[in-house]
């Protein structure tokens, strides 16, 4: 899960810069050499090859369940990847970085990285993984970190924006400031991998390798594989978004080694928190592991993005429970949204048979919701420009909640048996609502992209119209009288829950059944 929710986020970040109209290109992918890859494929009894291809081809699937729409997926098994990874070392190599020597430690297999004595946990074990780590006496070659030790600390010093949010970037800072130790960048025990250029007995370390991933995947197809011209097709990267426990990878070790090579470095390196289940950490000896393929499957797209990115403020850790995902998901994109839609169109039906009679604009004349919402959606924006990926959701759902405050309050089905200036009055409420959904569909695409699909084509619109829509595009004024809406359906089902009857005696609840989670009628995009 927590990949995918590093993957949520970053699709959610690309998505609102794609409405600024922005070029963006989003990269992610699979690193598929070291020693961990090799193991997991000999247990699978495949070899590392057909493992990788497996694994890849795995979150492709699933991003694609989630409505991810990256730009470039980069395996680190690609020749083109390899050949990059090369002429990197050559420079690294011609700026006297890289040099041989004996290395005895502590290691983690599942880290890839020696440990200090002093990080470990009890018993000599990794705090990330809780493993034992093992003793083990190399042969390789080493990358001079300390070189950069004072470079590092004017990066860190002069743009405090290089690693956010400003807790990691506190941690980061200690780890420099603590003195940097240069750091084997090749194996000697390991087979899977690329070669040591010039030393086809040793292989590149798996984090010396993987990190150019980012340069390599800027690669078009079939374009010759130069590091230069990848450097030129979009370096440096405005973002790295990652997971707290490779932070020390990427904004330490990246960094010096770009400088190594004289390439700049990324502008920014942000760590997320960890995700917990219950209140406990996942893992699979504890049998509570969370499958985002399994959420997806039952609960839809959208309802897993919703509730991660709004539920986990973003650079925290966060935490994941049945009840609560459904709690949310229900009162915010079945009640607030679903339910406001579907009724103002049923109203709109029975009323004025589906056809705006005013302009969105004519309709607000003198109405101050039109300011709040507005103003919202400035909110919103200036929260997503800053990564408050949460925040922002709290700001769409309160314009839903003012759209439903103002129906309530107007009560157009009451105005519409009046008559007269009255029934007016309520085409033109209708009309406020419907401009009000049309805005929070936009505004809310980085995060449900689906369900903004949904309710934009219900407004009459098409789902062309909907690809080309920009930020701009939420200024009031996009509904037209005339404007024809289609058949009011729900476009988020709530999720029901029912009691498990298998092991009841009788057909009836009792209070000790379990619940189990359903969602029904959806109607897909």
């Amino acid at each position: 899960m927590g990949s995918a929710y590093t993957t949520i986020a970053a699709d959610a970040i690309a998505r609102f810069q794609r409405l600024l109209d922005k070029r963006v290109v989003f990269i992610t992918g699979t690193d598929e050499h070291g020693e961990k890859i090799a193991t997991s494929a000999e247990a699978c009894g495949r070899n590392p090859k057909d493992h990788c291809d497996t694994i890849s081809n795995s979150y492709k699937m699933l991003w694609d369940d989630l409505d991810i729409e990256y730009d470039k997926f980069i395996r680190t098994t690609d020749p083109r990847h390899e050949a990059i990874v090369n002429d990197f070392y050559s420079r690294v190599l011609d700026s006297g970085d890289i040099y041989r020597a004996d290395y005895e430690g502590l290691y983690c297999v599942s880290c890839e990285e020696y440990k200090d004595e002093k990080e470990l946990a009890e018993n000599k074990c990794c705090p990330v993984h809780l493993k034992p780590c093992v003793p083990r006496k190399e042969d390789n070659y080493f990358f001079a970190l300390s070189k950069y030790q004072h470079q590092l600390e004017d990066l860190l010093t002069k743009n405090p924006n290089f690693v956010r949010p400003s807790h990691r970037l506190n941690e980061v800072q200690g780890w420099v400031k603590s003195g940097l130790r240069d750091f084997s960048i090749s194996r000697a025990s390991v087979e899977w991998g690329i070669p040591v250029p010039n030393d086809t007995k040793q292989t590149i370390y798996v984090w010396f390798d993987a990190l150019l991933g980012y340069i390599s995947a800027l690669l078009d197809d079939g374009e010759k594989a130069s590091l230069q011209q990848a450097v030129e097709r979009g370096w440096p990267a405005s973002l790295h978004l990652i997971g707290k426990d490779i932070l020390r990878f990427h904004a330490v070790y990246w960094p010096a080694m770009l400088m190594s090579a004289g390439i700049s470095v990324p502008d920014a390196v942000f760590g997320h928190g960890f995700l917990t289940k219950d209140g406990m950490k996942m893992g699979k000896s504890l049998g509570n592991t969370l499958e985002p393929k399994d959420l997806v499957n039952r609960f839809g797209a959208d309802a897993v993005r919703y509730f991660f990115l709004r539920e986990v403020e973003f650079g925290n850790d966060g935490d994941y429970s049945e009840e609560r995902f459904i709690n949310i998901v229900n009162a915010h994109l079945a009640n607030t949204i679903g339910n406001l839609l579907n009724r103002t169109l049923g109203l709109l039906k029975k009323n004025c048979k589906s056809t705006l009679a005013f302009d969105s604009i004519a309709a607000a004349d003198g109405i101050s919701l039109k300011d709040n919402i507005e103003n919202l959606v400035d909110k919103a924006k200036g929260q997503f420009e800053n990564l408050l990926l949460s925040s922002a959701c709290e700001t769409l759902m309160e314009i839903g909640n003012l759209g439903n405050l103002y129906i309530d309050e107007q009560a157009p089905w009451s105005c519409f048996k009046q008559g007269g200036e009255s029934a007016e009055k309520a085409a033109k409420d209708l009309v406020i609502i419907l401009e009000t959904m049309r805005i929070i569909a936009i505004a809310l695409s980085p995060i449900t992209p689906s369900l903004s699909l949904r309710i934009y084509t219900q407004l009459g619109f098409t789902e062309d119209q909907f690809r080309t829509l920009r930020w701009e595009d939420t200024k009031w004024g996009g509904l037209k009288a005339g404007q024809v809406m289609m058949e009011p359906k729900p476009v988020f089902a709530r999720i029901e829950t029912e009691t498990d009857e298998k092991d009841q005696p009788s057909s009836k609840a009792t209070k000790g059944g379990k619940k189990k989670a359903k969602s029904h009628g959806l109607v897909e995009a």
